[in-house]
């Protein structure tokens, strides 16, 4: 009997354990300031306000008082603490998904060729630029009830103009399409990077195939730009659930006390015009809590997408019938056909 060859195990890489010291000077310099900068201005600002949401602390007072979870237990109990939260969640969902819709849409009709086009993308894009406080001053004019820009159109056509002012309802669709305005740039312009990054090579043979032009876009042009969708989400998700300086150009949170109070707004009435940083902190807190589920899960959901997907179920058995009509009418190599399982035979020499 002919004896088997040895097998030589591979010796594992003692490359890095090689690398001179130099190396890792450099990279501790390198990264060292930065690093000390995130800890100093970042993390510990973060563990100080989750220490500081178990007190009670006036800030003008130099003593807390340990009231372990009794903001957290106030703040789920209190009666504006649900309308705020509906604020939030209306404010920050009408405007991640409007201006990611119109975001898209606006990038698809300036990536063509089209004349004027850099000078509207240039305008679509200004306003991203300016201050959310001058934005907010110039706004208040826009939905003035007696000389607004708003008012005067809808005078014209022989609509009433609501009173965004008083309305508690009105008032939060004002600063919503106010924040839309100052922030649709943002996502028009990635989307119209990712546009033009992609292969134009499955557009063509879509349309060979005869393919209408929304099965294209839906079938084509979408699973392309899902990573750029996904980067979206998050950062305008992020952007929009901290919001501070338009509403409290505008509204101040009102009308009617909270008409339009958010939680990043709430945190700033509860430290520094009622006094209560432990209870701002408390807020703050919840809201990064939240902020970090919904990213952890919207990270987890991209990376679960990036992966590829194992065919199970009717999927399986109808691409298994498929290949069994191909063998049968020979449409495949026979090699692919007759896959069987080989015996292992011992070689005798």
């Amino acid at each position: 009997m002919r004896s088997s060859p040895e097998r030589v195990l591979p010796q594992p890489d003692r490359g890095l354990s090689r690398r001179p010291w130099g190396d890792y000077a450099l990279f501790a310099a390198l990264i060292g300031p930065n690093l000390a900068l995130l800890i100093l201005f970042t993390y510990r600002p973060l563990v100080d306000n989750i220490r500081l949401s178990f007190f009670e602390w006036n800030i003008s007072s130099p003593t807390a008082t340990f009231v372990g979870f009794g903001n957290y237990r106030e703040w789920f109990g209190r009666a504006d603490t649900w309308q705020i939260v509906g604020n939030t969640v209306v404010f920050t969902v009408a405007t991640v998904a409007g201006s990611m819709l119109l975001g898209l849409a606006l990038a698809l009709l300036l990536d063509r060729k089209l004349l004027g086009r850099n000078l509207v993308r240039s305008a679509l894009f200004a306003p991203f630029v300016i201050s959310g406080a001058a934005v907010g001053v110039a706004f208040q004019f826009v939905f003035d009830p007696n000389f607004g820009l708003v008012q005067d159109l809808l005078d014209r056509v022989g609509i009433g103009a609501p009173d965004f002012y008083q309305d508690p309802a009105w008032a939060l669709v004002m600063v919503t399409l106010t924040y839309l305005w100052k922030n649709l740039g943002y996502t028009f312009v990635i989307y119209l990077a990712a546009l033009q990054g992609l292969r134009p090579e499955l557009s063509e043979a879509a349309a060979i195939d005869g393919a209408s032009s929304w099965t294209a876009f839906r079938r084509v042009l979408l699973p392309q730009l899902r990573p750029t969708t996904y980067f979206l989400s998050i950062t305008a998700l992020l952007n929009s659930f901290q919001v501070f300086d338009i509403i409290n150009v505008m509204t101040r949170g009102g009308p009617l006390g909270t008409g339009t109070t958010t939680m990043v707004y709430q945190v700033y009435n509860e430290s520094f015009r009622n006094f209560r940083a432990g209870y701002g902190a408390t807020v703050a807190t919840v809201m990064f809590l939240v902020l970090l589920a919904v990213t952890v899960y919207q990270v987890r959901l991209m990376d679960r997408d990036d992966r590829p997907r194992p065919v199970r179920g009717p999927r399986l058995r109808r691409r298994r019938r498929r290949r069994g009509a191909e063998c049968d009418t020979r449409s495949v190599p026979s090699t692919e056909c007759d896959i069987r399982p080989v015996a292992r035979k011992e070689i005798v020499g």
